[in-house]
This record gives C-alpha cells, sequence and structure tokens, in this order.
C-alpha cells in the first residue's frame, strides 16, 4: 500500500476515534453485577475492555496447558517434511531405495500423504517394483486422485500396457477435465497404442495449458502427426487427413517429408513433389530436398534443372548435392553425379550419399569401387571407420564455402571491399 493510503487511512481512525469518544462520553452507559453478594459497578466500555483482556488471558492459558500435549504432534510434523525433502533428494539422486524408504515413512502425516505416496510410487517404478508402486498409488489416491491416476498411467506405459494407459485416462479425456500431465500420457500411450486419432485429439488442450512449453510441445505434435500420416492406411485415407490438419500443422518439416515418403509409397508422386516443393519455397531445409530429389523416376530433367538452380543459391548444401547426384545417376549422367556426391560426401558424410555413389560405380560397370562405396555407407551407420576411395579430381576436395555472389537491384555485381 501507498503511504499516501496509509496516511488517508489513519485520519479516517483518528476522525472515527474522536466522534466515538465524544459519543461515549455524552452517555458512558451502566452496567451491575451482582453476584453473592457481591456489586461490581462499571461503564459499558470499561466492561467491554474487561471482557476482551479476560478472553485474551483465558485464551493465552489454555495454549500454555495445550502445549506440552503438542509436542509429540510437532516432532511428528517436523521428522515427516524432513523425510519428505530427504527423500525427494534421494529419488533425484538416482537412491530408489532409500527415497522409497524415507517417503513412505513421510506420508504417515495426512498432509503429507498425497505429494508422498506419489513419489515413492515413482521409486518403486524405478526399481523394477511395479507391485509395490501400484500399492502406493492405491492409497495415494485417496488424497490426490487424478494425480495418482496420471502417474498408474505413465507407469502402465512405461511397462508395454498402452492400451491399458488409454482406457485409464480416457474418461476423464472425454469430459474434458484431464491435466495437463494427464494429455501428455495419453498422447504418448496412445501413440504406443496405435490410436493417433487420439493422440491427436490430446495435443490441442495440451497446447492450450502451455505446459510442455513451445519447444518441447512442437516437438511431441510432430511426433504424433508423423505417425498419423505414416499410418494412413490408403490414398484416400492419407488425403482426408492432409487436408484435416490446420495449415501450421501441415508446414513443419518433418511432417511434411513425412507425407511427401508416405505419398509416393501409395503412388501419389505428383502431390508429395507439390508439398515438398511449396515447403522449401517458405523455408529452405537440407532435409526436405533430399526427399524431393529420391521421390520417383517422374520428369527427371525437369526437375534436374530446377535442383540446379536452387544450387546458384545454396552451394554448400549436402542435402541438396546428394539430391543432385542422385538424378543425375537415374539420368546416368555419371560425371556430372561423381562431382555433385563426392562434393555432398566432403562437406558432410552420409550413408545416403554413399550408396547413391555406389549406384553411380554399379552404373558404370565397376564392381570393385561400388563394393567399396556400399561398405562406406554400412560402416557409416555402423559408426566405424570407412575406407578412403579415389576421386575424380585425384585429390582433397574442396570444402571451403563457395561464395554467392553478390548482385544490385539491377543485376550487376557488387566489387567486394
Amino acid at each position: 500500500m501507498k503511504l499516501w493510503r496509509w496516511i488517508l487511512l489513519l485520519v479516517l481512525i483518528a476522525a472515527l476515534a474522536a466522534f466515538g469518544w465524544h459519543w461515549i462520553a455524552e452517555d458512558p452507559g451502566y452496567v451491575l453485577v451482582r453476584l453473592r453478594g457481591w456489586r461490581v459497578q462499571t461503564t459499558v466500555l470499561a466492561a467491554v475492555v474487561i471482557l476482551l483482556l479476560a478472553w485474551g488471558l483465558f485464551g493465552a492459558l489454555w495454549q500454555l496447558a495445550r502445549w506440552p500435549f503438542g509436542a509429540l504432534t510437532r516432532r511428528h510434523r517436523r521428522l515427516s517434511r524432513r523425510r519428505l525433502a530427504d527423500g525427494l533428494v534421494a529419488l533425484a539422486e538416482g537412491r530408489n531405495g532409500d527415497a522409497e524408504r524415507d517417503l513412505s515413512r513421510a506420508s504417515r502425516l495426512d498432509a503429507l500423504q498425497g505429494p508422498a505416496l506419489l513419489a515413492a510410487a515413482e521409486a518403486a517404478a524405478r526399481r523394477g517394483e511395479s507391485t509395490r508402486a501400484l500399492e502406493s498409488l492405491n492409497q495415494a489416491a485417496q488424497s490426490v486422485p487424478q494425480a495418482a491416476r496420471v502417474l498408474r498411467a505413465a507407469l502402465l506405459r512405461r511397462d508395454g500396457k498402452p492400451t491399458e494407459a488409454v482406457a485409464l485416462l480416457a474418461p476423464e479425456a472425454d469430459n474434458g477435465s484431464l491435466p495437463p500431465g494427464g494429455w501428455r500420457e495419453l498422447a504418448l500411450a496412445a501413440l504406443a497404442a496405435g490410436d493417433t486419432r487420439r493422440a491427436r485429439a490430446a495435443l490441442a488442450p495440451l497446447q492450450k495449458s502451455a505446459a510442455l512449453g513451445s519447444r518441447n510441445y512442437q516437438a511431441l505434435e510432430n511426433q504424433v502427426l508423423v505417425a498419423s500420416v505414416q499410418s494412413a492406411a490408403d490414398a484416400a485415407a492419407l488425403n482426408t487427413l492432409w487436408s484435416q490438419l490446420p495449415k501450421n500443422q501441415r508446414r513443419a518439416p518433418v511432417v511434411v517429408e513425412a507425407y511427401a515418403r508416405r505419398a509416393a509409397e501409395l503412388g501419389m508422386i505428383l502431390p508429395a513433389m507439390d508439398e515438398l516443393e511449396s515447403a522449401l519455397r517458405r523455408e529452405w531445409s537440407s532435409s526436405l530436398v533430399q526427399a524431393w530429389g529420391a521421390l520417383g523416376n517422374e520428369d527427371l530433367d525437369a526437375r534436374l534443372r530446377r535442383a540446379e538452380g536452387w544450387l546458384d543459391a545454396h552451394p554448400n548444401d549436402a542435402g541438396l548435392l546428394l539430391a543432385l547426384g542422385r538424378l543425375c545417376v537415374k539420368l546416368k549422367l555419371w560425371g556430372k553425379a561423381r562431382k555433385h556426391l563426392e562434393r555432398s560426401i566432403a562437406l558432410a558424410p552420409s550413408a545416403g550419399a554413399w550408396e547413391a555413389l555406389a549406384d553411380m560405380w554399379t552404373g558404370q560397370g565397376d564392381a570393385v569401387m561400388a563394393q567399396r562405396c556400399f561398405r562406406n555407407a554400412l560402416a557409416l551407420t555402423r559408426g566405424d571407420m570407412i575406407q578412403n576411395v579415389p576421386t575424380a579430381s585425384a585429390g582433397v576436395i574442396d570444402t571451403r564455402p563457395i561464395a554467392i555472389e553478390d548482385r544490385d537491384e539491377h543485376g550487376v555485381p557488387r566489387l567486394r571491399e
């Protein structure tokens, strides 16, 4: 409260006290108490003050009399709080046995029963004691039923029982009364159970709660959407799903890539290419251009020209060089394919680039070099050492970034300072 408000309050109190005093001074009242020959006479104001003092004194004496009897209760509360703190620290440090023991003891205090039993259940689950964890959750459900249900669903999901976890959370989900942790567990359990529809339905309330933060929510949303796209049974189901998704969900690069790959598997090459090219126009992505270069054998010449146009703006993109190399292999342009693929490997080695280079050598009839490239692809996947392969330049490939020519609004190159 600001200073002027305090001053105003004090002025009001002083004014009320002054008016009250004058009002009482005019007629202070009269109180007479007679008891067994005793007579006490006083004013009303004095009687009120005496009663208040007597009440305060009686209260103080009552608390003083109760103090010895409450010592055990206070000690129990103090020990329970300390055990809860020690148990939580032990749980964070991975001493799950100590954590379960301390937390179980702390749960004997009614005020701490719910949180202590929840943490004890988590400690028991980490030790692999599923029965003890469920027993703790049964007790915790008496004081914190929703939290106990969410944790039980998480334990079921971790134990490989996602269908049971979904069934446990479904009634509250249908009523819209799940807490944020429940929506997250429902999404993960539904994903594990293959129920992508329910997993998608959990995204909206979870986003509204803002409990996960933007980065974690985006990762979960992408995971759900990718799984939904990949589970589409046929082209009609995929088109229906894609048309129902909001625009912002259809723009995530990993979701676009999943749609393009699934659409290509179902024979929809042109829609897959259109989505990838639209996404690349919005925002450049090395992974998307790799997926674009791997789609089918349709319209290869036009696609090669388009990719070569992208190369002017992204000369140092290993994914684009890989896509170019794959297109050149399909068109049997062996020299250009080798050039692009070797530079892609020099910039960012990948199993896909080694496989494409092996396809190039196979097309030229050199089985020995093709086997070396295939072995390098496998070694890179396993994390093993790769073998050196002769390059077209017969030396070390220059991987320094290629500078993009800077031009003014009239197309005239600018001189570098």
